[in-house]
């Protein structure tokens, strides 16, 4: 349940920056790249914690795809001799991720199971109501752009196959187990 409370207020902080779209092409590069590199982080989490074939699939899959999407978004960088720059949002995600990650670390099987795909429902939502609401939006430069635009199909992709496996492996029981 932390897991999820943190990533509900990560997904609060992307729409409170949705209202006031300010950040330069640089921090929407340096966005996009954080949000990939904190899946691939969760991934490789959930890849020593989990026995279920399933889900171990599916970190991989979060793995090959996020880092896909990184070293597409350098190369484009560096076209565009763009260094991504830090940001609040940014910021934010970071700071949700490590909180997410101190409350997945402890926990093990089922438990982790739930907690995982939990947040990965939540997490690539909240991805996407970012892409949308303020990436997207804020973008200037076409290239930088489309690359959000392509990406998107993915990252909805990623939402439907977490929404399946998190329907696969249940919520906990009222007793905690």
């Amino acid at each position: 349940m932390l897991a999820i409370a943190m990533t509900l207020a990560l997904t609060s902080a992307l729409q409170a920056q949705a209202p006031a779209p300010d950040l330069s092409d640089p921090e929407v590069a340096h966005v996009a790249v954080t949000a990939n590199s904190i899946d691939i982080d969760m991934a490789k989490l959930a890849q020593t914690h989990t026995r279920n074939g399933a889900i171990r699939q599916f970190a991989a899959t979060m793995i090959t795809d996020h880092t896909a999407v990184n070293s597409q978004a350098a190369a484009l960088a560096t076209a565009l001799g763009v260094t991504p720059k830090d940001n609040a949002v940014s910021q934010s995600l970071q700071a949700g991720a490590t909180q997410a990650r101190a409350s997945l670390d402890p926990l093990h099987g089922a438990a982790f199971d739930r907690a995982y795909m939990d947040r990965e429902v939540a997490y690539h939502q909240a991805v996407l109501d970012a892409i949308d609401k303020l990436l997207i939006p804020t973008t200037e430069n076409a290239e930088l752009r489309k690359l959000l635009v392509d990406v998107r199909p993915a990252i909805a992709t990623h939402l439907e196959h977490a929404k399946h496996l998190q329907s696969q492996v249940g919520t906990p029981s009222r007793t905690g187990k």
